[in-house]
């Protein structure tokens, strides 16, 4: 029998997802409901409640499957990654329309009009998706009416073609766990994030990109042999080289997207906290 990852399987003992029946035994099964994120993001908690450890996070246009609203509260299936927690259900709706553009900038405004002397009405961090009605001078006009600055946003087709760049654009942005925001990031969300500007999908957590991405580059001792691009993984924890040398990588040592020999990195992590490399991928 297949054991089924609870992080990314919709099922609890009393309600489970329709397409699990069988797999998994549950009181009753449900069809999933299609929402779409209209917060500029929203935290997915492991229980319904606001003091729940925070998993991931939703941003602004992405589609999620609902299996149950309650109490103020969804539990739902991201579409894009597959995880499974609970959203506020005041940051879904199941009308919204589909995103035309997403994010290209760190963080940016949504304007009420075409000027940027009006104060805004939210805040987009990179990666989120809007839908695009038309045009204003130098801004983009959304389908709920707000504006937001044309050079922030590229259509979906349009993609980074270097997932590093992205991820450097990060620096110094607080650590967060469970964090996927210009406000503050986990090492996997900064991963997750950096690559799916590049077009690369990819899976949510640390031990889900090391079983998915690229293929296995040999570990050194003296960590020759490895380039730019590499995503060195731990048991726990994942950064991305920046140079053969160089690690990038949001963590809890330094609280913060940082940047460091990777031979220090490696030590530190080694005799601290996650032990040794467990490996290293090369994407491509």
């Amino acid at each position: 029998m297949t054991i089924l990852d609870r992080r990314t399987s919709a099922f609890r003992p009393d309600l489970a997802a329709r397409a699990l029946t069988g797999q998994v035994e549950a009181a009753r099964f449900a069809d999933p409901q299609p929402m779409r994120v209209i917060a500029p993001s929203a935290p997915l908690r492991r229980e319904p409640r606001p003091d729940a450890p925070l998993d991931t996070e939703a941003l602004a246009g992405e589609l999620v499957d609902v299996y149950e609203r309650e109490e103020g509260w969804a539990w739902v299936q991201l579409a894009g990654d597959g995880y499974v927690g609970y959203l506020p259900d005041d940051a879904l709706r199941p009308d919204a329309p589909a995103p035309t553009h997403r994010v290209t900038a760190l963080r940016t405004f949504v304007y009420p009009g075409p000027a940027i002397k009006q104060p805004p009405l939210a805040a987009l961090s990179l990666g989120a998706g809007v839908s695009v009605s038309g045009e204003a001078g130098d801004f983009l006009v959304l389908a709920d009416g707000g504006h937001v600055f044309a050079k922030h946003l590229a259509p979906l087709d349009r993609h980074e073609s270097d997932f590093v760049a992205v991820a450097e654009r990060f620096r110094n942005v607080p650590y967060l766990w469970g964090g996927k925001t210009s406000l503050g990031l986990d090492c996997s969300g900064l991963t997750q994030l950096a690559l799916a500007a590049a077009g690369i999908a990819s899976p949510r957590d640390s031990d889900m990109l090391e079983a998915a991405l690229g293929r296995p580059v040999e570990l050194r001792e003296d960590l020759s042999g490895l380039q730019r691009g590499d995503l060195v993984f731990w048991k726990g924890h994942v950064g991305i080289l920046t140079a053969p040398d160089t690690l990038l990588h949001a963590n809890g040592y330094t609280m913060d997207v940082h940047r460091e020999p990777l031979r220090e990195a490696r030590d530190r992590i080694r005799d601290k906290s996650f032990g040794a490399i467990t490996s290293v991928k090369r994407l491509g």
